[in-house]
């Protein structure tokens, strides 16, 4: 199985270009110049009406800066992913980190419980107990899969790195999205690699950073991955934008005889 690209997409029009280069997944947020934030759930909605079947993460995020929270910082960011997930998210982005430069578990509980919660209601609605995921009550349409969560880069500012891996898999994360680190995920591959040993498959390690057609195969290979995400941009009219000769490139590199 070759492995999968992530396209960090910061607007309706990188998803566009993004699809059409084949990416299967994306991170979808806005401001990349701020290093993302919370997309409008209304561009949200509309890119899940066009490509129903492309899975969209969604990046929380209230604003730029570091990654302490307040109480109402981050009561604003759990309805945002309130929100997300009921227009459509296929899987939450969020980070937060206390005064230690820890994962911040307070925060992170509250901004866990939707999924958690959301995930349940999928789970009932699927099963034989209650009502069936096509009747409409729970979930219009087709059963939908689980939501996944990641925890985005505030991880290559974390104090301890093996002690937030831990304290992240225990709250039931799918994947850290990194760098390791480092300036790059290439500069960081052998943290990288030391992450996903560790990690042993209980959450994924997803590389992210600096990642190119020319060096994705090589972070994949040294690392051990089986995921990377990339940005695949370039700058047009001063606006960063997915480029879809990128997205094509980089699937290509990483692509398996």
């Amino acid at each position: 199985m070759n492995p999968l690209l992530e396209v960090c997409c910061g607007n309706p029009a990188s998803v566009d270009a993004a699809v059409r280069g084949g990416a299967e997944r994306i991170e979808f947020c806005s401001a990349l110049e701020k290093d993302g934030l919370t997309p409008s759930m209304e561009d949200l909605r509309a890119v899940k009406a066009r490509y129903p079947d492309l899975i969209v993460h969604v990046l929380i995020r209230c604003r730029a800066g570091d990654f302490r929270y307040t109480p109402a910082e981050t009561g604003t960011m759990a309805g945002q992913v309130e929100e997300a997930l009921e227009a459509g998210a296929d899987g939450i982005v969020i980070g937060a980190l206390d005064g230690n430069g820890d994962p911040d578990i307070r925060a992170l509980l509250e901004l866990v419980r939707p999924v958690e919660d959301w995930n349940l209601a999928r789970e009932l609605a699927d099963s034989d107990l209650c009502h069936a995921s096509n009747d409409g009550h729970f979930f219009p349409g087709a059963p939908r899969k689980a939501v996944s969560l990641t925890f985005h880069r505030a991880f290559d500012v974390c104090r301890d790195p093996f002690f937030a891996l831990e304290a992240l898999a225990s709250l039931g994360f799918d994947r850290i999205l990194t760098s390791g680190q480092a300036s790059s995920a290439e500069a960081g591959i052998p943290l990288l690699k030391q992450l996903t040993d560790r990690a042993a498959g209980r959450i994924l390690i997803l590389p992210g950073g600096g990642v190119t057609p020319e060096n994705a195969a090589r972070i994949l290979s040294e690392t051990g991955a089986s995921e990377i995400h990339a940005s695949a941009s370039e700058s047009v009219g001063g606006i960063w934008q997915t480029s879809t000769g990128k997205v094509v490139a980089i699937l290509t590199a990483i692509s398996r005889p």
